[in-house]
């Protein structure tokens, strides 16, 4: 695992160079390609290596870490463009990075905690620096407050685990039993803010409105996945706990879905109703992980990579309407088949997949999800309904309102979007589809 991390660090030196933007995300491509072939499918750690490895879980997220790190600089050409501020916007990049890895590679509850955290400090740097608005100010202390509110309490538990038991390596911690329902809500809640949770989730559409591409692209694709990987995480540890409390969450997250399904509906701006969009799928994961079943397990992963793959390329595509309009408001972004023809067809295509329509990965996921859900109680039938068809009606509503009817007045072009842009969402779309073929590794990953 260390040698990916060295490549990483000797990396930065490239992103204060002139003229190397291409060059460095060339190298994140490269590497993504070579950490490929270093793949895992069993649950025991491999390439260890002071503090690092990874399982089959850390992989696909380790990997789609990579993925939409090397995507995000290709989406954010306009910075290179401007010149606006292009070698630090690349090191905060490369920094994320690390940081991710360190977070779903580190074997100890300490350092998994401390980069966790320190995922926090680019992304707020990415969000202040390169958003649009002024409100990315308030947008950025949202972000902060929220995670780190939340997050204090898991560090006491962290300590609480290594008084009691010495050790904080992940692997010596699965028989591990706790009965304190504090301990239980310490451990969880910084997980349940990141997922985000319904309740616990305004720090998202915030954050994703103001954010630039590159943002919205890493906080949808990976930052969201954290809380779930936390989750799975130390959920060996709180089974008697969960089996006695876990109906609240699962409670929560289906009518969460169901309310943030009906806010998607009315909202006029592409960025929120993507993020809200987020909450929903979030929310869905998170009701299949507190079931405990295996099947819930299984397919949690699976929709977190789905979802990390769509959703951050509907991100991808609204930006591209944003740099040729100049606006994200739906009742400037219509009749956009009329203005970029080209790009229909993969709106059509990210927004099918977004409301899992075969073959994309989230009907699988979703699949599972409806099955660990309805098993646990037949009653999440009617909740798990209404958010299907939501979920259709959004996406639906998405597509034709951004494609169809008149084009506004003010855009008298035509306009065709550059290879780099058809390239960026074929790399999207691609795996999210490709992925189908071999799902066993995705839902038997357990």
């Amino acid at each position: 695992m260390l040698k990916f991390l060295c490549m990483l660090v000797f990396l930065i030196p490239l992103c204060f160079g002139s003229g190397l933007w291409w060059p460095v995300q060339s190298m994140l491509y490269f590497m993504t390609f070579m950490f490929m072939w270093k793949c895992n499918l069993s649950l025991n750690l491999i390439n260890l290596g002071y503090l690092f490895g990874y399982d089959a879980l850390s992989y696909g997220l380790i990997l789609l870490s990579f993925w939409i790190c090397a995507l995000m600089i290709t989406a954010s050409e306009s910075v290179y463009r401007r010149k606006y501020f292009e070698k630090s916007f690349l090191f905060l990049v490369i920094s994320l990075l690390f940081f991710l890895i360190c977070t779903f590679s580190a074997t100890s509850l300490f350092f998994f905690y401390l980069f966790f955290e320190g995922t926090l400090i680019p992304t707020v740097f990415l969000i202040l620096g390169w958003g649009y608005q002024p409100e990315r100010l308030q947008a950025g202390i949202y972000l902060l407050f929220y995670t780190l509110l939340a997050s204090l309490p898991l560090l006491i538990g962290i300590f609480l685990i290594y008084n009691c038991y010495g050790t904080l390596y992940m692997s010596f911690l699965y028989h591990v039993k706790f009965t304190n329902g504090m301990f239980y809500l310490c451990m969880i809640m910084a997980f349940l803010v990141k997922m985000p949770m319904f309740m616990v989730h305004l720090w998202l559409p915030k954050a994703h409105v103001e954010a630039p591409v590159a943002g919205s692209m890493i906080l949808a694709g990976v930052l969201l996945k954290m809380g779930g990987y936390g989750l799975l995480r130390v959920y060996s540890m709180l089974v008697e706990l969960g089996l006695k409390y876990n109906f609240m969450w699962i409670g929560l997250s289906l009518i969460g879905g169901i309310l943030m399904s009906l806010i998607c509906l009315r909202q006029m701006d592409l960025s929120a109703l993507i993020a809200y969009s987020s909450v929903v799928h979030m929310g869905m994961v998170l009701g299949g992980l507190m079931t405990m079943t295996t099947w819930g397990f299984s397919s949690v992963y699976t929709l977190m990579i789905a979802h990390g793959l769509c959703s951050s390329g509907l991100f991808a595509l609204a930006n591209i309407s944003y740099e040729r309009l100049g606006s994200r408001s739906m009742l400037i972004n219509k009749g956009l088949m009329n203005f970029m023809p080209s790009m229909a067809m993969w709106w059509f295509l990210l927004s099918s997949s977004n409301m899992a329509a075969p073959p994309s990965l989230n009907l699988m996921g979703e699949i599972g999800l409806f099955n660990s859900l309805v098993s646990w109680s037949s009653w999440s039938m009617s909740g798990l309904m209404l958010m299907s068809f939501l979920s259709a009606a959004y996406s639906l509503y998405l597509y034709s309102y951004s494609q169809h009817g008149a084009i506004y007045s003010g855009v008298y072009a035509c306009s065709m979007g550059y290879t780099r842009e058809y390239l960026l969402l074929l790399l999207h779309w691609f795996p999210l589809n490709i992925l189908v073929l071999k799902g066993e590794l995705c839902i038997m990953w357990l």
